[in-house]
């Protein structure tokens, strides 16, 4: 695959925009980033949680490696386009979108007042 066809199924996901963040491609959810597509447009990134970045590695480890750093040990995770299977960045895609919304949720959600005892 190659960043027109990221692209294309990024903003094939339901609410999914194109920005731009450091000059850089960007994909947002509810003005939230779930994924970015390098400089070079050799490789993107999906913001996954660590599990699903363990997961995805163990499937393809030549396609899906972690993001250098912190970024990568909170499951922020490089996609090489060239060796990616579309249908599988398709999930990963889906994934990180609905990990910003379920983040969202959360934050969103009134908070449980404690009563003391």
């Amino acid at each position: 695959m190659n960043a027109k066809d990221f692209r294309k199924i990024i903003l094939g996901l339901k609410d999914a925009v194109e920005g731009s963040h450091m000059n850089h491609a960007d994909f947002r959810v509810g003005g939230k980033i779930f994924a970015t597509l390098k400089h070079d447009e050799l490789t993107g990134v999906a913001m996954l949680t660590p599990e699903q970045q363990q997961q995805t590695m163990a499937e393809d480890p030549k396609s899906f490696s972690p993001e250098s750093g912190a970024w990568g040990r909170t499951g922020c995770t490089r996609i090489v386009l060239a060796s990616a299977d579309e249908d599988a960045v398709g999930r990963v895609l889906t994934l990180a979108r609905q990990n910003i919304l379920n983040k969202a949720k959360k934050a969103a959600a009134p908070k449980k007042r404690r009563t003391g005892q």
